[in-house]
């Protein structure tokens, strides 16, 4: 079965890992997932492209060929390039070793390109050649040019907005597949229901703010994405329950809400009325994690800035 790689950043890195895993499970269930650090290797029937697609914080990421014991390159290496034009090789350190990597990318293409027909672009590669040195094991493997996805439009913003990265890795933490519905009972100005339509998830937004839901319609027109709005408080969920599959949202916190309850109250009031069998992912204030006693939960804590601590609650 192929093995793909994926280099990830390290901020969030808990999260990054637990993202690549849940994408890749998604699309084949019997995915085996072996993390070295910040590199995740994934072996399953999956394409790497389709798995980086998905994520968010994936910095590098391609098909592994082989692992390698040195620097030798065979013809089951030029082999990847018989039918491209150009290419570029890469090393990857992340190892605690110390490398000229410069020189060694060097070394590699030209090692490359006196066996081969294929000219070294530095700029628009058909095809990356990586070597990925760690410090139990170093492996060979390669990346075709894809085209940068389109980020969603926004006109309209809001200065407490749901941030995009977290919202994307939310989404794909639940394992919501394309053609499945998220819902967001506090949609704000509808990041969540950019980030899934971008990824050909349905959605559907709920805000008790008519302001708040106006803003997001412009958001979803000004990309041609057709999710449905209602101006209605978190409670009418349980009104259109048969029409989503999981929820994904941030809630609303001081000058952020405007509702005159405590934002503990809607906490406790939210969990109360989700509806059995749904995938949930919420972002909340982590001064109002008063749910410890929730089972089958994960949490993770997002550090904003010293005053702000995020939770992310996947259920």
């Amino acid at each position: 079965m192929p093995e793909s790689f994926f280099i990830l950043s390290k901020d969030y890195l808990e999260l990054a890992v637990d993202e690549i895993t849940a994408i890749a499970k998604m699309y084949d269930r019997f995915s085996k997932i072996k993390i070295i650090s910040n590199l995740v290797i994934v072996q399953s029937k999956t394409n790497w492209s389709e798995i980086s697609k998905r994520a968010t914080f994936v910095k590098i990421s391609g098909q592994i060929l082989r692992k390698m014991s040195g620097l030798f390159l065979d013809e089951e290496h030029i082999g990847i390039l018989k039918n491209e034009k150009t290419f570029v090789c890469r090393v990857v350190n992340l190892s605690s070793n110390q490398f000229n990597i410069p020189e060694l990318e060097s070394s590699m293409g030209d090692m490359i390109s006196k066996f081969s027909h294929v000219k070294v672009n530095f700029e628009n590669p058909d095809i990356t050649v990586y070597l990925i040195f760690t410090n139990g094991e170093n492996f060979f493997g390669f990346s075709k040019c894809v085209k940068n996805q389109i980020r969603p439009k926004k006109m309209k913003k809001h200065p407490h907005e749901l941030d995009w990265k977290l919202t994307r890795v939310m989404i794909n933490l639940i394992g919501l597949k394309k053609g499945e519905t998220v819902c967001d009972p506090f949609c704000g100005t509808g990041t969540t229901l950019l980030e899934a339509e971008s990824m050909g998830i349905h959605a559907i937004g709920l805000d008790f703010d008519e302001k708040m839901c106006e803003m997001t319609r412009e958001n979803l027109k000004e990309n041609g994405y057709n999710s449905e709005v209602l101006n209605s408080e978190f409670k009418g969920l349980l009104k259109i329950s048969e029409k989503f599959d999981g929820i994904v949202t941030d809630l609303p916190y001081g000058v952020s809400s405007k509702t005159t309850e405590k934002p503990q109250e809607i906490l406790k009031k939210f969990f109360s009325i989700i509806p059995k069998r749904k995938k949930v992912a919420i972002m909340y204030k982590k001064e109002l994690d008063i749910n410890s006693k929730l089972t089958g939960l994960k949490k993770y804590h997002i550090y904003r800035h010293k005053s702000l601590t995020r939770t992310i609650l996947i259920k």
